[in-house]
């Protein structure tokens, strides 16, 4: 009888133990919200592989656009948030709910238009192009999502000096989508389309559209990553959160991301800052 019992205590263990191991590796795991375009690029299709058989830490990216993806953050559905619109990644963590912001990369945005270009801005600078787009009323599609591509489309008219709220017609198409989407529907209608370069290159249903404007200064486009405030949402996993940070901008991960490429064509430059943001 006493064997009896102490069996069955062995085995209460021994299943007690696995159930343990089994909720330990569960929580290796962390939540990333991030942009359309680090998914769309494939970006994190090639790194994450690489992370997680160096930390054995999951990874489960919410794409999103930038806006979407710091609200997720906000609302402490995330761990870390790793996104492109510098003046909202420092307004998040200013209103304390990232730790601190680092510099991970950086691309550049493209002005995407047909081949036939109607506005006749090709080879001109982002300016002066979305000038000649807003007067002939050449297709656009923003779009218009709150991401870092939409607030940088947004931001470049204005310095264009085109109130594009009111200046908008049946012309300009906002499509509330990631940019993936943006760019077929720009190819079905044969429309201009602002871009992040990763996204374009990785982009295969290209139809009749072709990069117009590239190489203004105007269109730099950073990449940061923050932890989300532990101290806000305890629920954040701090440190397989900021392990993904460190990895980030380590000299190794730098490395990953610079080695990403489509056709020989590399994606995203590496340029981490380690003091933060």
């Amino acid at each position: 009888m006493a064997f009896r019992r102490l069996s069955v205590a062995l085995a209460l263990l021994g299943s007690l133990a696995a159930s343990i191991a089994a909720s330990s590796a569960q929580d290796r795991s962390i939540v990333v919200a991030s942009t359309t375009s680090t998914q769309d690029s494939g970006l994190f299709s090639y790194l994450l592989p690489i992370f997680k058989a160096k930390t054995g830490i999951d990874v489960k990216v919410i794409a999103q656009g930038t806006g979407q993806a710091l609200d997720t953050a906000r609302r402490g559905d995330a761990d870390v948030v790793f996104v492109h619109a510098k003046p909202q990644e420092e307004r998040f963590v200013a209103d304390g709910f990232g730790v601190k912001r680092f510099d991970v990369m950086y691309n550049d945005f493209v002005l995407i238009g047909p081949k036939s270009d109607p506005a006749g801005v090709k080879g001109k600078d982002i300016v002066t192009a979305l000038k000649a787009i807003e007067a002939k009323g050449a297709p656009f599609v923003s779009r218009g999502d709150r991401s870092g591509t939409h607030a940088a489309e947004l931001a470049l008219w204005i310095v264009a000096g085109i109130d594009i709220a009111s200046a908008k017609g049946p012309w300009y198409r906002e499509i509330g989508q990631g940019m993936g989407a943006a760019l077929n529907t720009a190819s079905a209608m044969n429309a201009y389309v602002l871009s992040d370069r990763g996204t374009w290159i990785s982009f295969k249903n290209r139809g009749d559209l072709d990069i117009v404007v590239e190489g203004d200064k105007r269109l730099f486009n950073q990449y940061g990553v923050m932890l989300v405030n532990p101290e806000k949402h305890p629920g954040v996993k701090k440190e397989l959160g900021q392990t993904f940070i460190d990895w980030l901008i380590s000299p190794e991960g730098q490395a990953a991301i610079a080695g990403y490429k489509i056709d020989g064509q590399q994606l995203f430059f590496p340029n981490a800052d380690k003091s933060g943001g």
